[in-house]
């Protein structure tokens, strides 16, 4: 299937849902405007030139474009300091990081949102025994579920009053679970209450895709600790790789020591002309998120309207970029995948299969023709092929292009 086989129906119910979700994109441009500001705001700040975009080799001494985007990652979300590094592979190694530099033997790591993201759960040692795990440091785990997908607050303060946790852990989006993702605002409740009962646990946020959905970011509310993919928001879709940690100097400086090696911290690492994308890439994350987020309400608009439950709804307010449509069977599940990847700018003539992804515990679908391999801000779905088989959509560097991405998914979908 091509984009000239959409269906003359899919045109219609598209005409129907945009008109229908119109005062829901004046919001989010308006999120991206005030967003928008606020990076503009740290490129002058800090006065960003051409010189910052000069690459640097072998130990990446007096790299002047590294250290400015420190800075202005550190403005932007409000903290007072931020480590932006193209040696972190993915998110969870930026997570992973930021875990060990809260975290020594013997202390307990409490999680307040239910199970994290499942590549998360080999670095904790919630699942495998692997080599370097916080659990093979004597580092223990505890839990707090969500109640009918809030916050459990008087459980968390309860589970925060045993004297050996010394960090928290909340991931703001879905991940691959049934549960909405919270809003920067909420997750500020969330500390308040862990800070009520002790101030010195340190919170930290797993913030991919949750970067400029809203106007605040959760650093604003008491959190210690952000961490996130440089291909997912920040990246803007034109970040080649890399992961961000942002939040108090200390800890920032620790992560650092656990991304290199103590004594060298953040001092080393060489950019490899890669500083103007990721510039170029932050600059450009506000509008790109904001694109993104109008996909994703197109596409809950769409699948409404064919039948299939979505979350969020068209018109609910979001805090991560991912669309989650209840697809109820293995076959819808491949059809969904296989017209999203249809829809492609590259590898559209690709048929997506299950597989064993690493990190996942059971077959997974990915649908991803993207620049970037694995970019999450690019649109993509994926999903685990178990009941009730939910496909998680997101990205969509254009709303142009993510529009006939979901419109190549229903005509799939009406085959």
């Amino acid at each position: 299937m091509n984009i000239s086989d959409i269906k003359p129906r899919v045109y219609e119910l598209a005409r129907e849902a945009e008109a229908e979700i119109r005062p829901v994109f004046e919001h989010i441009d308006s999120i991206a405007e005030k967003n928008t500001i606020k990076v503009m705001a740290a490129f002058q700040d800090n006065k960003v030139s051409e010189s910052c975009f000069a690459g640097t080799t072998g130990y990446g001494y007096d790299d002047l474009g590294r250290e400015v985007l420190d800075k202005v990652y550190a403005q932007v979300f409000k903290t007072e300091a931020a480590l932006v590094r193209i040696g972190f592979v993915n998110g969870t190694h930026a997570l992973s990081a930021a875990l060990f530099s809260m975290l020594k033997p013997g202390d307990t790591l409490l999680s307040v949102t239910g199970l994290p993201y499942d590549t998360l759960r080999n670095a904790i040692g919630i699942e495998g025994n692997l080599h370097g795990s916080l659990k093979f440091y004597g580092i223990n785990y505890a839990q707090v579920d969500l109640k009918s997908g809030n916050p459990d607050i008087e459980s968390i303060k309860l589970a925060a009053s045993d004297s050996s946790v010394a960090a928290v852990l909340i991931q703001r989006s879905r991940g691959y679970d049934d549960r909405r993702a919270l809003s920067s605002e909420e997750i500020g409740e969330i500390c308040a209450a862990v800070k009520s009962i002790n101030p010195r646990i340190n919170v930290m946020v797993d913030n991919c895709y949750g970067e400029f959905t809203g106007e605040h970011e959760p650093t604003e509310f008491g959190v210690d600790l952000i961490a996130g993919s440089l291909i997912k928001n920040p990246g803007g879709g034109i970040a080649p790789t890399g992961g961000y940690i942002a939040g108090r100097a200390d800890l920032v400086e620790k992560a650092a020591m656990r991304l290199t090696t103590p004594g060298i911290g953040g001092e080393c690492g060489s950019t490899l002309g890669n500083n103007r994308l990721l510039f170029q890439g932050f600059f450009m994350a506000p509008h790109i998120v904001a694109q993104a987020l109008k996909t994703a309400v197109f596409c809950a608009a769409m699948m409404k309207k064919i039948g299939f439950k979505t979350s969020p709804s068209p018109d609910e307010i979001r805090n991560d970029i991912i669309q989650m449509i209840t697809l109820e069977n293995a076959d819808n599940m491949r059809r969904f995948c296989r017209g999203i990847q249809s829809g492609a700018p590259v590898d559209s003539y690709v048929t997506p299969e299950p597989w064993q992804m690493p990190g996942y515990n059971v077959p997974v679908i990915m649908a991803a023709g993207a620049f970037v391999q694995g970019s999450s801000i690019e649109l993509s779905a994926d999903g685990p092929m178990k009941e009730p088989y939910i496909a998680y959509m997101q990205g969509g560097i254009t709303y142009e292009s993510g529009k006939l991405g979901i419109m190549m998914a229903v005509s799939e979908m009406l085959e």
